[in-house]
């Protein structure tokens, strides 16, 4: 790897952890293009990674001190980014999932209803999440941004067809992860359980 794009070492690390400001600013300097590639592989969009990449830098710049291991960075840093990822994916599924089918108000929700629903938010956001990156940004940006298929298609570089296709296989692979967790422990995938009622 070039050494220009290598991690902070232990020392600079420490001495950023305790409290020196040049250590620290070099500690984030030398992270972010690892950062920012975390966020790219794991975000459903450049303006999204980008966001993410900022608030994770945020982060390691506030709470470096909070680091056990000095030489955890990476991880630490992997799962801050994975982290704000899904948090834009719950707020695309809730926001998708709150906006109003009709004109009227829609009744108060119960403090067990919007328990519920936010357990829901957070199961198809892990499902996204967990999608391969080339499914999980067709998904996002036309199911969940409302985007426009050609508009998809050519932020992705895609035919119209790809693009159609790839949203196909997205919505196919979300749809069995979402059936896997909806079963008892042990049930088996081709043998569901028909005639359950409704919860």
């Amino acid at each position: 790897m070039n050494p220009r794009f290598s991690w902070p070492d232990e020392r600079l690390i420490k001495a950023a952890q305790g409290g020196d400001i040049g250590s620290l600013t070099t500690v984030v300097m030398k992270s972010q293009p690892h950062v920012r590639k975390f966020a790219l592989s794991l975000c459903a969009s450049p303006e999204d990674a980008e966001d993410a990449a900022q608030e994770a830098l945020i982060i390691l710049y506030r709470k470096i001190g909070t680091l056990r291991a000095t030489g955890a960075l990476a991880s630490w840093m992997f799962r801050i980014v994975r982290n704000e990822c899904l948090r834009q994916v719950r707020l695309l599924v809730s926001q998708r999932d709150e906006a109003p089918a009709e004109p009227e108000a829609p009744p108060a929700r119960s403090a067990e209803d919007a328990v519920l629903h936010g357990l829901e938010v957070e199961r198809i956001a892990a499902a996204i999440g967990a999608l391969p990156r080339d499914q999980r940004q067709v998904l996002i940006m036309r199911d969940l941004q409302g985007l426009p298929g050609r508009t998809v298609a050519t932020a992705l570089g895609l035919s119209t067809a790809a693009m159609k296709s790839r949203l196909h296989r997205a919505r196919s692979a979300l749809r069995q992860a979402l059936e896997a967790t909806d079963r008892p422990p042990g049930q088996a995938a081709d043998h569901p359980v028909k005639g359950d009622p409704a919860p």
